[in-house]
């Protein structure tokens, strides 16, 4: 038998309880497996270049050609798997242990792989915790240097059946160690730093809602979610934006982790309980360095002061973290109003089903917050929402009326700026409205205007972000994605294709290629990605790869229209999207 020696980056991976889990629904654990394999683990083992030396069961050894290739390879299987274990009750979990060496192989003729790199790779799995990945000395020395690692030292260890003990050191993401949750689904590009955190930096985390009613749970988020807006408009502190504080809802976190995690000094939690008149709510500020609270109080009072609640707690976040207001910033820092309750309580409902981004929640986002203002017409907030709604109505053809969606949204987006032009998010809408409509200049101005008003908002970034993209300014673009990015560490995937589209349109295709394949690991459903990384390859000569991407396109989408796609994206120069179907064009494809 011919076999050769080598030296090689393996990765040894196993399910936590298995044979538990498959004692309790065997058929149901299997199904879940091949689900993960064939959605998240080979598709990510593909993007980084791995290859599958062979399965164990419900484990696996796979070899890359370096180990920071192994180390993110394992960091968005371990951060996707926490996306996967939303909702899924403990005892239900499937949690993965994974092990990663840099050592000599031998090779076999068939491919696999034996010697000590392979066994110790294979013993470093079984002693890391659930969630977590073990690193060896010799692994850890090839990545420490090239990838910002947040690890714990676990010093010198004796593993079974390998003479010499080996250092050890655990990368600690997802559900790892002695926490139930440590990241989050939405995951960084990125390992996380081991930097200190801005002096002045907080996440505010979902507060609970204690109401003994899940149907209570969209005022706790609204709550939470407009205290964020509100610390958002202050330049002196570095806000963490709602969707990566609220990957941590309805999870039992260690604030320290979270910390961390997020790259800030402090947190918010707290917590809501409304019942009939009366609300009551709870909020404490903690040092996540140290774990010590600095400030906590509780809020009994009627639902009409809902308001002043949300700018005492604001009020006290600033006196604890003394910071130096400027002039003005008092002013600004106060909530947007309305007296009546049952408005801003259609708009909070309606918020909410907005932010989940589908067909049917947006469509009944919109009948709330156009009764919001039915019952409130001068209240900003819901004007602002409706035309967002409206928005994602028009880009994804949602309803029948899809045609006039536009020209609702910019009615709804003027009417928020002239009755409250400080409100952050009435620019955020306008900014939209005025891109789609191809007034790119008046979009920039809309987008730095919302930036000027709350500086720590991610979305002010990302609307300026497209508005300079589509105006032909990628390069430009490309530095406020990373901005976007730094607010929103664990952002949706959707900022990968934009950041993927700029690389495109400045013909770094190979660099956009590696940003859309991380994005469809994350959504293997997008559409528009798949047409893009078509049109990277078929710029890149890759025709077969190129035929491949354009045949996913229509299987997870089988309307798809380029026309449609030429129609609605506002390029200021019409060549920019015709650079894509370029690359459709050399691959044969249009």
């Amino acid at each position: 038998m011919s076999e050769k020696r080598k030296l090689a980056a393996i990765l040894a991976a196993d399910v936590v309880g298995y044979s538990r889990l498959a004692s309790a629904d065997e058929d149901r654990t299997l199904a879940r497996l091949r689900a993960l394999r064939s959605d998240l683990i080979d598709p990510t083992i593909a993007v980084y270049n791995g290859r599958m030396v062979k399965r164990t069961g419900d484990g696996a050894l796979v070899e890359f050609r370096s180990v920071v290739d192994a180390v993110r390879c394992a960091l968005e299987v371990q951060n996707g798997m926490v996306e996967r274990n939303a909702g899924v009750p403990q005892d239900r979990r499937i949690e993965f242990r994974i092990g990663i060496h840099l050592g000599d192989v031998v090779e076999e003729s068939d491919g696999d792989l034996m010697g000590d790199g392979v066994n110790i790779a294979s013993r470093l799995e079984g002693v890391a915790a659930p969630g977590a990945i073990c690193l060896s000395e010799d692994a850890y020395r090839q990545v420490k240097a090239r990838l910002d690692l947040s690890v714990s030292d676990l010093g010198s260890t004796q593993l079974k059946n390998i003479a010499e003990p080996i250092r050890i050191y655990s990368l600690r993401v997802g559900s790892a160690a002695h926490t139930k949750a440590t990241v989050t689904p939405e995951f960084p590009p990125v390992p996380l730093s081991t930097a200190p955190p801005p002096k002045l930096s907080i996440a505010v985390l979902p507060f609970a809602n204690m109401s003994g009613d899940a149907e209570q749970e969209y005022f706790a988020d609204g709550i939470s979610e407009d205290i964020i807006t509100s610390l958002s408009k202050l330049p002196q502190l570095f806000v963490i934006a709602r969707n990566s504080s609220f990957t941590f809802k309805d999870r039992n976190v260690n604030v320290q982790e979270v910390g961390r995690n997020l790259g800030v000094r402090y947190v918010l939690e707290g917590s809501v309980r409304k019942s009939g008149s009366r609300v009551r709510i709870t909020a404490q500020l903690i040092d996540a360095t140290s774990g010590g609270h600095l400030w906590a109080e509780r809020f009994d009072r009627d639902l009409t002061d809902i308001f002043a609640v949300q700018d005492d707690v604001t009020q006290q976040i600033v006196g604890a973290l003394a910071l130096n207001l400027r002039e003005g910033d008092q002013q600004r820092l106060a909530a947007e109003q309305t007296e009546n309750l049952e408005a801003y309580d259609c708009f909070l409902r309606g918020r909410e089903h907005m932010w989940r981004l589908t067909r049917d929640h947006n469509a009944q986002g919109q009948e709330l917050l156009q009764r919001a203002i039915e019952l409130d017409p001068k209240f900003a907030p819901a004007y602002a929402f409706l035309a967002f709604a409206n928005m994602l109505d028009y880009g994804n053809q949602w309803s029948l009326s899809w045609p006039t969606a536009l020209a609702q949204a910019e009615g709804s987006a003027i009417r928020a700026v002239a009755l409250d032009d400080g409100y952050p998010w009435a620019h955020w809408a306008l900014g939209i409205v005025e891109l789609f409509s191809r007034r790119h200049d008046v979009a920039i101005r809309e987008a730095q205007r919302l930036i000027a008003l709350a500086p720590n908002l991610a979305q002010g970034h990302e609307n300026l972000g497209y508005a300079l993209h589509y105006a032909g300014r990628s390069a430009e673009a490309l530095g406020c994605f990373d901005r976007a990015m730094a607010l929103n560490p664990y952002y949706p995937d959707v900022y990968l294709h934009f950041q993927a589209q700029a690389m495109f349109q400045l013909r770094r295709y190979q660099e956009a290629i590696g940003i859309l394949k991380r994005r469809l690991v994350r959504n293997p459903g997008t559409d528009v990605s798949r047409v893009l990384l078509a049109s990277s390859y078929g710029h890149l000569g890759r025709f077969e790869e190129a035929r491949h991407e354009w045949q996913e396109v229509f299987r997870v989408n089988p309307d798809y229209s380029l026309e449609h796609r030429r129609k609605v994206l506002p390029y200021k120069n019409p060549d920019d999207f015709e650079l894509i179907v370029d690359g459709l064009r050399k691959a044969g494809l249009v």
